[in-house]
């Protein structure tokens, strides 16, 4: 790994992780300030709920979820979580590589005394780095509303643990595919595009795979694989299809080193 490289990624990258924080900041203290309310009222949330379609229901998996109990109702907040962290780490993935050679300085870059492998390596880190940023403000966060808005109600931290540590493996997902979907298209000119597509369209994959129930989407969409309302109400993960989601990493990851090392970079002309 480069430093030089790494700490260039480090800094070129701060101001959107400070953005992206204070986003999902302000979003967890004004769900979670409403709770309370919730917790009170859990018959009449029910009531409600129950007039809901069930197909929406599902697709939300608001039917697996006890909006009364704090892990339910974080559970559904998460969800919304999961969505801007997969954004965010689908814009540093598509990203990565590919800013440079829209800006025509990949190939400044290689010139220098370093290894392909080393600058994607460094490049990596990095980017590991800063999703971890995020991540570590989303878990502050997370314990500072509960233990301000908590109501005195049971807290189920196993539950809240493996929701939290599956943010890690939700991004590293959004991160190594974009990367590897970068590498594969000729020429990616706008990466919020792309971003946008591969994080909402997963989502609704998740949403259509409980509404039409025999077709497994979840195989192939992160949302479902790591489902907040599964691992809140099961205080575990569904570990086949979080293998398979490791899989898909590790996979991507791999294609992403073969393809940057015999990728044709376009120098200045």
């Amino acid at each position: 790994m480069s430093p030089n490289i790494y700490i260039h990624e480090i800094r070129a990258r701060f101001k959107s992780v400070l953005i992206w924080s204070i986003a999902l900041t302000f979003l967890l203290f004004f769900f979670m300030s409403i709770y309370p309310s919730f917790a009170d009222q859990a018959e009449l949330t029910k009531q409600l709920m129950s007039k809901f379609p069930p197909a929406l229901l599902e697709a939300f998996g608001m039917n697996r979820m006890d909006l009364s109990t704090l892990i339910g109702f974080y559970s559904f907040i998460f969800v919304f979580v999961q969505l801007c962290l997969a954004i965010q780490a689908g814009n540093i993935g598509f990203g990565l590589v590919s800013i440079e050679e829209n800006e025509l300085t990949a190939d400044f870059l290689l010139t220098k005394p370093v290894s392909r492998a080393r600058v994607l390596t460094s490049k990596l880190a990095a980017a590991l780095t800063s999703l971890l940023g995020t991540e570590l403000v989303v878990w502050a966060v997370s314990f500072i509303t509960i233990s301000l808005f908590w109501n005195g109600h049971e807290v189920d931290t196993t539950g809240l643990i493996l929701l939290l540590v599956s943010m890690l493996i939700l991004q590293l997902f959004f991160l190594s595919v974009g990367l590897a979907i970068s590498l594969l298209v000729k020429r990616v000119r706008s990466i919020t595009p792309y971003s946008l597509g591969l994080g909402f369209g997963t989502y609704v994959l998740a949403a259509f795979s409980g509404v039409f129930g025999d077709i497994k989407l979840e195989y192939i969409t992160p949302f479902k694989q790591l489902d907040p309302a599964y691992i809140g109400k099961n205080g575990a993960y569904d570990t086949p299809l979080v293998l398979i989601n490791a899989a898909i990493t590790v996979i991507a990851i791999a294609a992403s080193y073969w393809l940057y090392m015999r990728r044709d970079i376009q120098a200045v002309s």
